[in-house]
């Protein structure tokens, strides 16, 4: 994707990138792929491909939520900043928060941030599991995001318990959708979410399947949930 393309087709989307916006994603492909030599943060590193792949990507569940304002957003495992870095830049009055298990990736967004002139973002070294049982997080945030982390049945309970009752929670995912929803209602059902809406498409040029899945949350988090760090994933609620 080129870069003209990929400020025109937001721009069609309803989102306009000022100059400043647009040199804060150029600051952000330099500093991933000069980054990306000494920790693995990427196997994208074409210029085109971070656009479409990581920036444009990301951006697309702008398309389905409206991030206008300063709402409290949680990133879980958020890797090299995605979806929540591009979205930010996008819409600079959300408060972000991102959570990652890996220290090595805290520190890259912390440089990340200095970089791009960030204000109100914090990094936060934690497991998903242990994170959302602290008091100051627990039901925290009105928009809670993940990309592609996992199954939709382990990634409810280590995000739901974040959101804020009439909160959303927003997981973007490839092509398995309706099998993980298939799989996952029950999860989600549990943890007080309920999915509002199920939004497919094609992310451009590579006609490659997207999912965005909306969950609302309707109701608190039953105390026990998330269990504790890899029980999740053992043994999901399905």
């Amino acid at each position: 994707m080129k870069i003209e393309e990929f400020q025109e087709r937001l721009s069609a989307n309803g989102i306009a990138l000022t100059s400043e916006q647009m040199a804060q994603f150029e600051t952000y492909y330099h500093t991933l792929v000069e980054w990306n030599e000494k920790m693995n943060l990427t196997a994208i590193t074409e210029k085109g491909e971070v656009y479409l792949k990581h920036f444009f990507d990301s951006i697309t569940a702008a398309f389905y939520h409206d991030f206008n304002g300063s709402a409290s957003l949680c990133d879980v495992g958020a890797g090299a900043g995605f979806p929540s870095i591009p979205i930010k830049i996008a819409f600079p009055e959300l408060r972000i928060t991102i959570v990652d298990s890996l220290n090595k990736r805290i520190t890259f967004l912390e440089h990340l941030a200095k970089q791009l002139k960030l204000e109100n973002v914090q990094f936060i070294h934690d497991r998903a599991e242990t994170f959302g049982q602290k008091k100051e997080h627990r039901e925290a945030y009105d928009i809670v995001t993940a990309r592609a982390v996992a199954r939709l049945s382990v990634l409810s309970e280590l995000c739901l318990p974040l959101v804020k009752v009439s909160g959303t929670f927003i997981a973007m995912k490839a092509a398995s959708a309706n099998e993980e929803i298939d799989a996952g209602t029950k999860a989600i059902a549990t943890l007080g979410g309920k999915i509002e809406k199920l939004h497919s498409f094609q992310l451009p040029i590579e006609e490659s399947d997207r999912n965005i899945v909306i969950i609302k949350k309707e109701k608190p988090t039953p105390k026990k949930y998330p269990r504790k760090p890899g029980i999740p994933n053992k043994t999901p609620i399905e």
